[in-house]
């Protein structure tokens, strides 16, 4: 339930934050603040790629070498204490990975919501649970669907350019609301 408020926030937000951005059709500055709200890609340089590179790739390779510890925790902690993984020492250490991961990518883009959710949701039903696969084509649709988002966003009302999170938002929140569906309904006694 608290993942369907979430969808629900999120959604009504982006409706508000695409009424935000065509504010200066109405003389408001308020555009800057909620493209950082909503994410905004256009106005990243090279330079603060090359701040977060480090960051990516040491987590890229974290994440690489981490793959079959997930796989064991897809059977519980205890079925991957029995395939010999420290699993409190691994879910810390998983867990700052995916923290550091979310920290770069959000200090360059802002807050783009629902990648992160919907887009390994969608990998998964389309590949499976093995995380060797799963992480590294996550990786990959996310980052073509953000760019596709910030095609929509640069296009659909130029030459108002929408936050990407907008576009991400409209798009994964109607995703999120299905995926929770069809797990009540799989999960239903």
């Amino acid at each position: 339930m608290l993942l369907a408020g979430f969808v629900v926030s999120s959604l009504l937000a982006a409706i508000m934050a695409l009424m935000m951005s065509m504010s200066d059709r109405l003389g408001l500055n308020l555009h800057s603040v909620y493209s950082f709200l909503m994410g905004h890609i256009s106005v990243t340089s090279w330079g603060q790629i090359a701040v977060i590179a480090p960051l990516v790739i040491g987590g890229i390779i974290g994440a690489r070498f981490f793959a079959f510890h997930l796989n064991a925790f897809s059977l519980g902690e205890e079925g991957a204490a029995y395939l010999g993984i420290e699993v409190e020492r691994d879910k810390i250490l998983i867990l700052a990975l995916g923290s550091m991961l979310t920290a770069a990518a959000v200090s360059i883009s802002g807050l783009v919501g629902f990648v992160g959710l919907v887009v390994p949701h969608a990998m998964r039903l389309s590949l499976g649970p093995d995380h060797r696969l799963l992480l590294p084509a996550s990786a990959l649709a996310g980052g073509a669907f953000v760019v596709m988002a910030d095609l929509l966003a640069r296009t659909l009302l130029a030459p108002v350019e929408i936050p990407v999170g907008v576009i991400t938002a409209i798009i994964g929140a109607p995703f999120f609301i299905y995926l929770l569906r069809r797990t009540r309904r799989e999960y239903a006694f």
